[in-house]
């Protein structure tokens, strides 16, 4: 797929998310899906209650937020941002699959990678997931991801959004940069 045709796909996904349920945000439901597991342990971490509007509280306050919205995503989890992540996940799986049936290149160590550090699959998948703990960490932090503040964001023409946008970039090139230079140079 081109990059033209992948772009227009994901700015009609984008579109459509807002037009129809509300802006699209994947890193809150990380918090959630830690909440259910919680929950599974204790179960009086969230409870219902008539202290919130939605009827439902947390021990935790952060679930306890906007009136116990996010209490009331880890008592009922099945709800459009928690399948929307799920559903992100079985995607990455199934284009991951698909694309390695029209090339021999292995997908899981790229060159770039593998001239930089080697081939080694267990070292990359750790690194990947670390940086991906890394990046979830940040965004929680910051209130929100690249999927809620950046691209969301700049669709809705947030100037938090552009901001954002220009501090991850600002962050990530010189990292990339750093991490990927030539041998010698």
């Amino acid at each position: 797929m081109s990059i033209v045709k992948g772009t227009l796909l994901l700015a009609s996904a984008f579109l459509l998310a807002v037009l129809i349920v509300k802006p699209i945000g994947v890193s809150t439901q990380f918090v959630i899906f830690d909440g259910i597991v919680m929950d599974s342990v204790n179960p009086d971490y969230v409870t219902e209650s008539t202290k919130n509007k939605t009827g439902y509280e947390s021990q935790n306050a952060y679930l306890n937020k906007s009136g116990g919205k996010y209490a009331k995503s880890v008592a009922n989890p099945i709800n459009y941002s928690f399948v929307f992540v799920v559903a992100m996940m079985v995607g990455a799986f199934i284009s991951s699959k698909l694309r390695a049936k029209d090339s021999t290149e292995d997908k899981a160590v790229p060159t770039v990678w593998r001239e930089k550090f080697g081939g080694c699959k267990v070292k990359r998948y750790t690194v990947a997931f670390l940086a991906g703990i890394l990046v979830l960490y940040g965004a929680r932090l910051a209130g929100g991801c690249t999927s809620g503040h950046m691209m969301s964001g700049m669709m809705q023409t947030a100037l938090s959004g552009y901001i954002f946008a220009a501090g991850a970039f600002l962050a990530a090139l010189p990292v990339a940069i750093f991490t990927f230079k030539k041998k010698g140079k």
